[in-house]
Parts: C-alpha cells; structure tokens; sequence
C-alpha cells in the first residue's frame, strides 16, 4: 500500500464561487456578518447547494448556528446528481481542498463506517463531477477556522434510498448524532421549478406562481420542523416537490426519530427561505434555498 495522500480538487472553485482564497472569505464573513446566531449550537443543520451569488446569503443563517469550539467531526450528507446510486458511497480520497485551507477526512469513522457493509465507494471522477458535498467545504472551512486543525470531515454522498433504506441508514447515523462534539450538514435545495426541472405545480389559490412554489416549500419545511419521516415521505408522495436532498433529509429525521425513542429531547428551525427568481409565468424557472438548524436541549 502506498502512503500517497490522495486529494478532491476543489472542482466548482472558479465557476459555482470564486477561486480567489481571500475574496472568497470577505463574501463568507460579508454574508455571516448579516445573521444572527439565534440557535447555537446546532447539531444538524439543512443549508443549499447552489453557486453562492444565489444561496450563499440563504446559507449563511444554518453556518451561523455552528459552534467551532465544540465541533470536532463535520457529517456532510450530499445527494448523488450524476450516477445513479441505491445506497451511500464514501469517498476515496484523503483531503477535500477548498480555496480557504484543505479539510481532511476522518479514516477512523470511515472505517466504522466501511464496516457496516453499507457503503460504496465513489471514484474520484464521481467525487470532483459532484457538487452537493463541494458547495459546503468552503462555509465548513470558514465557520470552523478558528479550529482549523482540530477537526475532520465525513462526506457521505446519499443515493435515491427507499424509505426502508432512510430508516436504516438513519440507524447507523444516530449514534453519531447523539455525540455533543458531532455536526451534520444535510445539503438540499428545495423546489426546482419551471419546464426545464420538469415540475410545474401550481395552486392558484396562492395567487403569484412564486406564492404557491413558496406555499408549496413551507408546507415541506413545516413537516420537516416537525422530524416526522413518515410524513416527510408522505407529503412527497402526494405533491412530487423536487426538493432534491429528500433522502439526506430522510436520512437525517430517521436518525432524530430513533435519538427521540431514546428519550432525547431536540427541535428543529428554518431560519431563512429565498427563491432564485420570482416565478410569475409557464416560461420561468427558479430554485427555492431553505437553511435550518437543529438543536438539542
């Protein structure tokens, strides 16, 4: 075996947000600056993918909720966008770059985790391809520098799960979730609408197509504050929302249902809600972010 440290270049640095190290702090600390921290500290959290001069804003409500002095394992449980994927991959790598400072993952939990006989394995091109994971290295980066190197990362990239999978997978996940120093980033957009997503929904009733896209996200957001999986899977069963990290979401209410069992006591906030654009006719399109934190008492 080779000793060679093996690196995710940071692939969507230069396109989805700015390459340039120093100007990619200022637009993070500018973004951060705005936000209150009003549910520190967050042990999940629910932020956006998207290239930061649409979400980066909406994002920085959940990085906000992060506590670096007690965080010293970051879980990132990012949707598979380009290969088709029926249970989780781990990554093959040993350093995430970023344009801030290069993140390194955690062998001992990704060995825990090899055990399980749960997980694939995700090829480099599969890794650098995707950008579910990639669009939260740089705010993990910047809310944890000033513990930069007293922390590891977990990326874990979700397939599309039955729901018998979310609930297993949630299992698995809990007893990390339960760990105080542990954080886990769940990375979804909320709906993707308009002709080019294929999803068109509208209730008139709503008025503005954008008030019922918007009606039909906090219908969602209110299940989800609700961590009932069931109805999380329900509500998506019955509206198609395209709310494209439904299994990391999944994943993560199954594994707060099982902590709930155990008698542990957590709630969870949506903090902020934005849209891409307003959508007001058939030939619009937009992308809903929605960032939430969960806290535990």
């Amino acid at each position: 075996m080779s000793n060679r440290v093996v690196c995710r270049e940071a692939s969507h640095a230069g396109s989805w947000y700015t390459a340039s190290g120093p100007q990619l702090n200022a637009q993070l600390e500018g973004w951060l600056s705005q936000v209150q921290s009003t549910k520190r500290p967050a042990r999940a959290i629910i932020a956006p993918h998207a290239g930061y001069t649409y979400c980066g804003s909406c994002a920085a409500h959940a990085y906000k909720q992060v506590d670096p002095s007690i965080t010293r394992r970051i879980f990132i449980l990012g949707p598979s966008h380009h290969v088709p994927l029926s249970r989780c991959a781990l990554s093959s790598v040993d350093i995430y770059r970023t344009p801030l400072y290069d993140l390194r993952i955690d062998q001992k939990i990704y060995g825990e985790l090899w055990k399980t006989g749960m997980f694939e394995r995700m090829s480099l091109q599969t890794d650098e391809d995707e950008h579910s994971i990639e669009m939260h290295l740089p705010y993990t980066a910047k809310a944890m520098e000033s513990h930069k190197d007293e922390f590891t990362i977990i990326p874990v990239l979700v397939g599309a799960l039955s729901e018998s999978k979310e609930q297993e997978f949630g299992k698995l996940f809990s007893k990390y979730l339960a760990d105080p120093s542990n954080l886990f980033v769940v990375s979804s957009d909320f709906c993707h609408w308009g002709q080019r997503f294929r999803y068109s929904y509208y209730d008139e009733s709503q008025g503005e197509i954008y008030r019922s896209i918007e009606h039909l996200d906090k219908m969602g957001m209110n299940i989800i504050e609700q961590l009932d999986p069931v109805s999380f899977s329900n509500y998506l069963k019955k509206y198609h929302n395209t709310i494209c990290g439904r299994h990391p979401i999944g994943v993560l209410l199954n594994a707060i249902t099982e902590l709930q069992k155990n008698g542990m006591n957590m709630s969870f906030s949506f903090l902020n809600y934005a849209q891409s654009s307003q959508c007001r006719n058939w030939q619009d399109s937009s992308v809903s972010y929605a960032a939430g934190a969960l806290t535990v008492h």
